[in-house]
């Protein structure tokens, strides 16, 4: 675990709360996204997960298989990625992101479920859906940079530049990428 996830606060379990995941009274909603949280991330160049300054440079995300199949359809082909669609998933360091990949029970598994559905469905939320399948090859992505909007209702990203790309069917593929990051971070 990266040690800026471990200071997080805690759920009563025990599991670090990422700095997006909006709480109900002491409960994090951890299938959900805080707006504010979300849009101060962006503004701040601050991770999605552990809330500390990301520098300049590349920024990681985790995608699920449609956008994974897309990035390694193109990077196959020799072509650039740019996801023209935004999404509502903030960036975060490499470490971050490769921990989250493997913890989070969605992001994890290719027959995990999604345990809500949206709040407010429309173009971007519509794939949030109880019980959806997340796919069979998702993957931890770098990209050179990211753009952001924050509208009245949502913060949105796209992403520019693949700079790393890591497909995992199950994502304890990552365990030696990640404890790898975190010796260089150590150091």
């Amino acid at each position: 675990m990266p040690s800026t996830v471990e200071a997080r606060p805690r759920d009563v379990r025990g599991y670090p709360v990422p700095a997006i995941t909006p709480w109900e009274g002491d409960e994090p909603r951890f299938a959900l996204t805080d707006y504010e949280r979300s849009a101060e991330c962006a503004r701040e160049r601050l991770c999605s997960v552990c809330d500390t300054v990301m520098p300049q440079g590349p920024v990681w995300r985790v995608v699920g298989a449609n956008e994974s199949a897309a990035i390694g359809e193109a990077l196959a082909a020799g072509r650039p990625y740019r996801n023209l669609t935004p999404t509502l998933e903030g960036p975060g360091h490499r470490a971050c992101m490769l921990y989250a990949s493997m913890v989070c029970p969605y992001l994890a598994r290719p027959n995990a479920r999604r345990g809500l559905t949206a709040d407010q469905p429309d173009d971007i939320t519509a794939h949030v859906v109880r019980g959806a399948v997340r796919g069979a090859t998702g993957a931890v992505v770098g990209f050179a940079e990211y753009e952001y909007a924050i509208t009245s209702s949502q913060v949105l990203f796209r992403f520019l530049d693949v700079v790393e790309f890591l497909p995992h069917e199950t994502s304890d593929a990552h365990l030696d990428e990640l404890r790898a990051e975190l010796a260089r971070a150590a150091r």
